[in-house]
């Protein structure tokens, strides 16, 4: 039997890919070989860490900071809509606004901007179980990325900072709902001299936005139309237990409408928290709804308050909630 002649010291074997940081070494198909070199297949090389990261969830990964309801909502509901954020040491030199974003052209995680702007994409997959962590890598990134050039994404590390870490928790989120995504352009621009490929993915966006509008009246609550019916989609931020004895108080009571026509249809978690739905008539616009969302959030408010053991029929509310209730992340 031949013997393998020995590898001259400073090469590697033929076909073998040359070592690379971990920091570098990209996301690829779990039997693929490993981008680092290694010879092994990714699943048992760089993608164990990698699948360990994904598992551990943070359940809530916006709490902590101000708006969480709204940030879930935006998340998850919101097609088009921004919010500026505030930075905890202040905007660095060169950088005139860092702004939230849901949705970003071609899903960049982040946008620096030619005047030196940021723009921070929310709704984008994200390589940890923590989409906190995995935005403050975006957000530290594009303070540093050069003007006019979008920020890739990235596998993260599983110690760098959060969302919570960056951002001041006493600032105002404010979120403005928009009808398009037409913001993704500078004002001083002409949208119709964007670049190609912005100009095709501004018109897929806007032609799958689903109208929608934030009720003044009460927090995080979601005026939506479709085809078919409009919804009110209301994050809300109380414990799931309390927070469905509550509702179920009100719909055995026949009190958790939100008027004619319209009904409590269940409800589902995203990101912690309980976004109960309602369905409505299709002319029922947000405007319709701002006043009994209000009375209901009165309402809401004292059957929370109630520690009285549930009736039979509170009960079977209960039930039909609860099997009616899904969860997203």
């Amino acid at each position: 039997m031949a013997k393998k002649r020995p590898q001259p010291k400073g090469q590697q074997p033929k076909g073998a890919q040359p070592q690379v940081s971990d920091g570098e070494i990209p996301v690829v198909g779990a039997r693929e070989p490993c981008p680092c070199g290694s010879g092994r297949r990714y699943k048992a090389c760089h993608g164990r860490t990698a699948a360990h990261a994904v598992t551990e969830l943070v359940q809530r990964p916006f709490a902590g900071l101000p708006g969480e309801c709204d940030w879930v909502a935006l998340r998850e509901l919101v097609p088009a809509a921004t919010v500026p954020l505030t930075l905890k040491d202040g905007l660095p030199e060169g950088v005139p606004s860092v702004t939230l974003a849901t949705v970003l052209p071609m899903a960049w995680p982040a946008l620096r901007r030619e005047d030196g702007s940021i723009l921070l994409g929310l709704q984008n997959e994200t390589s940890t179980g923590d989409i906190s962590r995995d935005l403050g890598d975006t957000l530290l990134r594009a303070l540093e990325a050069e003007p006019g050039t979008p920020v890739p994404p990235r596998r993260v590390e599983a110690d760098g900072p959060r969302l919570q870490d960056l951002l001041d928790a006493n600032g105002v989120f404010e979120p403005v709902v928009h009808s398009g995504f037409e913001f993704w352009i500078p004002e001083s621009d002409n949208t119709s001299a964007a670049a190609p490929e912005i100009a095709a993915s501004l018109e897929r966006a806007n032609a799958a936005a689903i109208p929608t509008v934030k009720l003044a009246g009460v927090d995080a609550a979601y005026w939506c139309e479709t085809p078919e019916k409009n919804h009110l989609r209301w994050v809300m931020p109380h414990p799931e237990e309390k927070l469905l004895d509550a509702l179920a108080r009100l719909h055995a009571s026949g009190e958790s409408s939100l008027g004619e026509g319209t009904r409590l249809v269940g409800s589902f978690r995203a990101h912690g928290l309980m976004v109960p739905v309602w369905d409505l008539p299709t002319g029922v616009s947000a405007d319709d709804v701002e006043k009994p969302a209000a009375q209901l959030a009165e309402r809401l408010a004292t059957a929370l308050a109630s520690d009285a053991p549930l009736t039979a029929e509170e009960r079977r509310a209960r039930g039909g909630l609860t099997n009616r209730q899904i969860t997203l992340s």
